[in-house]
């Protein structure tokens, strides 16, 4: 059984943990589009989860913990993969939900629900992702957690192994990460996330966050997968909207407007805000919709073209200068 307690602590770790691994991570960033900060979105969102909970007391109940990351992940969710991130965790703090305790088979069943929750909200679920890791995980700790003698310990040692397994297949199912001889960039996050708090639930050991935000195991120079592309819908967009109290909103509505002008989109619909997120070559537009829908919060543009150019000039620069890529970086004028 896990408490509350040991809950938040696993948040602070696995964010800890995707912080040190991010610059690793962007390096596979080669799908949804190759803009190299799968890895710095995914630390972001974990860390707002991770914010919120280490002000909770070692008294409060799981399904407490859970609902408060679950909200701050899906409030401060950045990318694709932020999102889905956060989609599992809104799935998690509804199956533990009333429980002041979880075991394993708590887990794996709410592990489920953030499954459901994360390929319903995604315009076009791709398999060989993080939706096939997070999916894959889930199934065979639900199957291992059938066993009434299993630990909690042994149901996420389950989860653990199944996704890197999965995740170590995922070039083989998407072609364009095995062309790029890559792992699927949000699956490995979601790996070094699982990860984190396994060394809580299973060793009872944060892992501390490191300076430089790189893991002190790596010992080789982060190399960067390079792609060409062609990048159809150049503007990651991102919005809250903050729905009105006097009035209901059907954010289906809004998703099939974002879906009619670009791809990669997400809507996810909650109590008091509508978290919304597309690639499209009209931001403005995206924007004018949602303020139909409520006041605007965290309006975040990013210009993925020249986010993949960026990418490209900073592994030419370590090819030509023989440098770590994480001292090549061109300036973030973003």
């Amino acid at each position: 059984m896990i408490t509350g307690a040991i809950f938040r602590d696993a948040v602070i770790s696995a964010s800890n943990n995707i912080n040190n691994n991010k610059k690793e991570v962007n390096a596979l960033n080669v799908f949804p589009v190759p803009d190299g900060d799968t890895g710095t979105n995914m630390a972001m969102t974990m860390a707002a989860a991770a914010r919120e909970v280490a002000h909770i007391d070692d008294f409060a109940p799981v399904s407490v913990v859970a609902s408060a990351a679950a909200n701050a992940l899906l409030r401060g969710a950045r990318g694709n993969s932020g999102v889905i991130l956060s989609l599992i965790f809104r799935g998690i703090a509804k199956g533990l939900k009333g429980c002041q305790q979880a075991n394993g088979a708590n887990m794996a069943a709410a592990l489920m629900l953030g499954v459901d929750s994360a390929y319903k909200a995604v315009m076009k679920p791709t398999e060989g992702t993080i939706l096939t890791v997070v999916r894959i995980a889930a199934q065979d700790a639900t199957e291992m957690a059938l066993d009434t003698d299993i630990r909690f310990a042994q149901v996420w040692e389950e989860v653990c192994k199944s996704a890197k397994e999965t995740l170590d297949k995922t070039p083989s199912m998407l072609p364009v990460l095995k062309k790029a001889g890559v792992v699927d960039a949000g699956g490995q996050g979601l790996v070094c996330i699982f990860e984190g708090m396994r060394s809580v639930f299973v060793d009872d050991i944060m892992i501390e966050s490191e300076d430089d935000g790189v893991s002190s195991q790596q010992e080789t120079v982060i190399k960067t997968a390079v792609v060409d592309a062609d990048i159809e819908f150049g503007y990651c967009t991102e919005f809250l909207v903050d729905k009105p109290d006097d009035k209901e909103q059907d954010a289906t509505r809004l998703r099939a407007y974002l879906e009619s002008i670009g791809d990669c989109v997400v809507v996810v619909d909650d109590d008091e805000i509508i978290k919304v997120h597309v690639h499209s070559n009209e931001p403005g537009s995206a924007i004018q919709e949602g303020l139909k829908f409520g006041a605007l919060m965290n309006i975040k543009i990013e210009n993925m073209r020249q986010q993949h150019q960026n990418a490209v000039w900073g592994a030419a620069q370590d090819v030509e200068q023989n440098i770590p890529l994480e001292k090549a970086e061109p300036e973030n004028v973003y």
